[in-house]
């Protein structure tokens, strides 16, 4: 009979895209894992990876050994979950990436909740827009905001929400440059934006009767960090895309406001991926279940009026 460690040790190393960071999930030295699957390879007689010195990708046999391997980890991960959930209180470290401004407004007023109701879970969490690879930086769970999910596609994704995003200005900057009456003229007004590629950013703009318009503008001003752009905003500097959670206030008091009422950007999707729904421990089970709860549906967005 095959050992079935070693099954699981390939569906890792392929997982994590290498031995080393298979090596740091498992606890195990990268040379006893290099040497482990070896010995497989020359058990099963075929090879099952390709060796380079910068990656290893998978041989036609080894693709298909690697959907048997990684059922059955799964599988085991999920049986020993059942019993957990049995036996024990959720317990443990959940590793956590979140977006700046979602972890400031959203995320982080809800942990210490989550905290004091589990209180023999501890949370990591990396507050980053960085994105990051789950497998190869052993992270549970990415909060992510996104219009199109395609690019969590190979994850398991749980929806926390919508938000939506207003593109908004300051009055006397609006006062100063003129209001536009068309998205057209957009283009006469000064911008502040998160990026740009050649000095330029765009913005995805939808309007009455479902048109949309793509509206391309050099921003005077980027910062990686919305925060700090909604000061320049308020400050009158240039108009910019901002998340309902981070102007509500603004806009209640007038601090700030809609640029060309009837036109947004599309709304975003708050979700969590995560690798697998099976073996999910039971402290990233109730991590997620907690956020599910909290998120969905208890925020009140009001509309900005003209």
């Amino acid at each position: 009979m095959q050992d079935l460690n070693d099954m699981v040790y390939f569906a890792e190393v392929v997982d994590r895209k290498g031995f080393a960071a298979a090596g740091r999930a498992l606890g195990v030295p990268k040379s006893r894992l290099s040497r482990r699957v070896a010995e497989l390879e020359a058990r099963l007689g075929v090879r099952l990876l390709q060796r380079t010195t910068r990656k290893l990708s998978l041989t036609g046999a080894g693709e298909l050994y690697h959907r048997h391997c990684a059922a059955i980890r799964d599988e085991a991960l999920a049986a020993a979950d059942a019993v957990a959930h049995i036996q024990t209180v959720p317990r443990g470290t959940v590793r956590v990436t979140c977006p700046v401004t979602l972890a400031q407004s959203t995320i982080g007023p809800l942990l210490p909740a989550f905290l004091a109701q589990n209180p023999l879970v501890r949370v990591e969490m990396q507050v980053t827009n960085r994105v990051v690879d789950l497998l190869e930086d052993g992270v549970d769970v990415a909060l992510r905001v996104r219009t199109d999910l395609g690019e969590s596609a190979s994850l398991v994704v749980k929806n926390l929400g919508t938000t939506q995003s207003w593109l908004v200005a300051s009055p006397t900057q609006l006062a100063r440059e003129g209001r536009p009456a068309t998205v057209q003229d957009l283009a006469r007004l000064s911008t502040v934006a998160m990026s740009c590629t050649d000095g330029r950013s765009a913005w995805w703009l939808q309007g009455p009767g479902g048109h949309a318009y793509e509206f391309q503008h050099r921003p005077c001003y980027t910062a990686d960090d919305l925060l700090t752009l909604k000061f320049a905003v308020v400050a009158g500097t240039g108009i910019c895309v901002l998340p309902d959670y981070m102007c509500q206030e603004e806009l209640a008091d007038q601090r700030l406001v809609p640029v060309l009422p009837g036109w947004s950007p599309r709304p975003g999707v708050v979700h969590a991926v995560f690798p697998s729904r099976r073996g999910l421990v039971p402290a990233v089970r109730q991590f997620l279940d907690f956020l599910g709860n909290h998120m969905l549906g208890e925020r009140i967005i009001n509309i900005p009026k003209g």
